[in-house]
């Protein structure tokens, strides 16, 4: 969502309740584009197997940075993930993934359900309405959602939390305002301070 500024709007230990509220935070928008944006830490062969079956085209990547040894040069992960043996994907754990579309028949519930331990996002971007008499205006680069699975913190990737959170993201320069309409349109409040989304 280019460089916003995100609120968390709520966070909670049950992922379809967190689902929910990003999805009525979804209906809010004047625009929603179609792409979902999603991507997680995997960190067991179980949570691999799990996501290449849900979204076989998926990118993927240490989730940590390595590098060779001897050269010093940056190492890429490069298994397929739908072949490699589990004895020699074990030995590349952590590995994050991301997937910019949902292919067909694949809902982000169904992306929520598969999430193991580790931090994991869908992002739907789109634009806010216009609401002049606030002084509130859209902007499409950055305008949106966020719903982060076992985190605190919309950055990506983000520490690992026993809680889900919501985001609204608001213009790259903030809007606090609107961020506060939004979480009580949802019954809830801001509950920090803004993050860099």
């Amino acid at each position: 969502m280019g460089n916003s500024v995100a609120h968390p709007v709520l966070r909670t230990a049950d992922p379809a309740e967190a689902h929910e509220t990003a999805r009525h935070l979804c209906r809010l928008l004047a625009t929603r584009y179609e792409q979902v944006y999603v991507g997680a830490e995997l960190r067991t062969v179980a949570d691999v197997r799990r996501m290449a079956g849900l979204l076989p085209d998926a990118l993927y990547d240490y989730a940590e940075n390595r590098t060779d040894p001897a050269t010093g040069a940056t190492l890429y992960f490069g298994m397929d993930v739908r072949t490699a043996p589990d004895t020699e994907l074990a030995g590349e754990m952590p590995l994050w993934f991301c997937q910019e579309e949902l292919p067909e028949g694949v809902g982000e519930e169904d992306f929520v359900r598969a999430v193991g331990a580790g931090p994991a996002s869908v992002r739907w971007e789109g634009c806010w309405p216009d609401e002049p008499e606030w002084g509130s205006y859209p902007s499409p680069a950055c305008d949106g959602v966020q719903l982060v699975l076992n985190s605190e913190v919309c950055e990506w990737p983000g520490e690992t939390a026993g809680v889900h959170t919501v985001y609204v993201h608001v213009t790259t320069f903030g809007d606090l305002g609107r961020a506060e309409r939004l979480a009580a349109a949802v019954g809830g409040a801001v509950l920090g301070g803004p993050e860099q989304g």
